[in-house]
């Protein structure tokens, strides 16, 4: 035995690990500079910042951070750059952390800093003219939507976490909604951005132009990105002016293929007026009526689907009910709807609306479940559920289809609850590999799209190998390494370098 030889390696060893220490101390004092020390946390209860939204997955954090202003932003990145190679730091952008795909909560690695937005929430201007409004990132999507209308417009994104979620996360996942089929996805309601760059420089793009053909749309590129490309700290969003209506109905159809042939008419009957189309599963359905009994959730015991209708006019009441009214009429006539239901008022409007709103709330109530977040396009959608249907339930008996989403837009939450009276959680670990790629395979043999609205995350970036050309990839890859060289943001989501 060599001593010396052991007594100099526990002597160097001693030496980096108090070098290390001291680095990390140096880098929390700067940090506490930059944004305050209140605004670093480090100790105590840090949940809400390190589990996901389903309580599946939770990571350790080096320090939560939360600046309170762009130039913050930009010090705080720039100090995590400086000490990238020394600590291995990196940076997971985070805002009401209301994400599906494990996107937005630290690894357990410990050297993850969750650079929070939510300080950041000021709505900074609203340009009548422009039909505009210039909000920052922290912006809670509910605040950003009441702020437009007590000027007397409409933001439209809306979706079931809009109480908590944020518009840099919406932005940072593309985010979809019940508004789509209308309006088109958070991407088609922003037209600039101000991003913090992973070298610590501030974009300042936030022009509101609806036309700038310099050069490649970079405001598109960072949109979806989910953190990997930059840090987006303000958004100039697309306003509308407030309909003068807006109705909804709720309807009966006996088929998938009778819901695609009532969108049809929708579409032909409403036009633009068309807002909203969402459809239901009898068994999704049921999860609400079961699990939120003070709810009344119309004719679903009768039929094995229901849709969800939103007509919004620029007239006046009067004229969106007799188009609704004609609109369900013809649908009778042909056979797409069994009965249907126009809410009288706006309670009762969004009494229905709840409804619908309230499937994602039940499914944990019924236990441990699998998501998925599809889209097909919206003539295939009755054949892939048939044909997903029959494959899951030869291959998987007893499995319970938790199917409801935006029909209009061709996006389903497709969505298996284990068999029932079993062992929930023992389920999930033997089988739910075996059910995303039963679904994640059909989803590829009709054309479709593995991730619609949620975004890749961590939980999908391995399964995009399978369900991305290898082209795609590469020019995915060769950009994250271009713009973000040492990979400081948000590492391992999206796409691996």
């Amino acid at each position: 035995m060599n001593t010396h030889d052991d007594s100099r390696n526990d002597l160097h060893a001693a030496t980096r690990d108090g070098l290390h220490a001291s680095l990390h101390d140096e880098f929390l004092k700067s940090l506490r500079a930059v944004v305050g020390a209140a605004h670093v946390l480090t100790e105590g209860d840090l949940s809400a910042w390190q589990t996901d939204w389903r309580k599946r997955s939770s990571g350790k954090a080096l320090a939560i951070i939360r600046p309170g202003a762009t130039q913050e932003v930009a010090d705080v990145v720039k100090l995590c750059a400086q000490y990238r190679n020394a600590l291995g730091v990196s940076i997971v952008p985070q805002g009401g952390n209301t994400g599906l795909v494990v996107g937005s909560i630290p690894d357990d690695s410990g050297t993850q800093i969750v650079l929070s937005l939510q300080r950041m929430n000021a709505v900074r201007a609203i340009d009548a003219a422009n039909l505009t409004m210039t909000v920052e990132a922290g912006c809670i999507l509910q605040s950003v939507q009441e702020a437009a209308a007590l000027e007397g417009y409409l933001f439209p994104l809306s979706l079931a976490a809009e109480g908590s979620c944020t518009i840099g996360g919406n932005l940072g996942t593309n985010a979809g909604g019940t508004q789509v089929v209308r309006y088109g996805n958070a991407r088609d309601l922003c037209l600039g951005l101000e991003v913090v760059t992973p070298q610590g420089d501030i974009w300042h793009g936030l022009s509101g132009l609806r036309k700038d053909n310099t050069g490649y749309d970079l405001t598109d590129l960072l949109i979806g990105s989910e953190g990997t490309l930059g840090i987006i700290t303000a958004a100039t969003l697309k306003l509308f002016p407030l309909p003068a209506a807006q109705l909804t109905a709720w309807a009966a159809v006996p088929s998938l293929d009778h819901a695609v042939t009532l969108l049809g008419l929708a579409h032909r009957h409403l036009g633009a007026g068309l807002t909203g189309f969402e459809v239901m599963g009898q068994f999704a359905l049921g999860l609400v009526a079961r699990h939120f009994p003070q709810q009344r959730v119309p004719l679903f015991e009768q039929t094995p689907w229901c849709v969800l209708l939103e007509n919004s006019d620029h007239e006046s009441e009067t004229h969106a009910r007799k188009q609704f009214e004609r609109l369900l009429e013809i649908a009778l006539e042909q056979g797409c709807v069994t009965d249907a239901v126009v809410a009288e008022n706006l309670t009762q409007a969004k009494a229905l609306w709840h409804v619908r709103e309230s499937i994602p709330l039940a499914q944990p109530l019924e236990g441990p479940n699998i998501k998925h977040d599809i889209s097909i396009a919206v003539s295939l959608i009755p054949e892939f559920v048939r044909v997903t249907d029959a494959l899951l339930a030869q291959g998987l008996p007893g499995v319970r289809l938790v199917n409801f989403g935006h029909l209009g837009d061709g996006n389903l939450h497709y969505n298996v609850q284990a068999p029932k009276g079993g062992d929930a959680m023992a389920f999930l670990a033997a089988h739910e590999a075996d059910v995303n790629t039963i679904v994640f395979d059909s989803v590829a043999q009709f054309g479709g799209s593995i991730s619609a609205e949620h975004g890749v995350g961590s939980m999908k970036v391995d399964k995009l190998a399978h369900h991305k050309s290898p082209v795609a990839l590469g020019m995915m890859r060769a950009i994250k390494r271009a713009l973000d060289p040492t990979n400081l943001m948000n590492p391992g989501r999206v796409v691996r370098v």
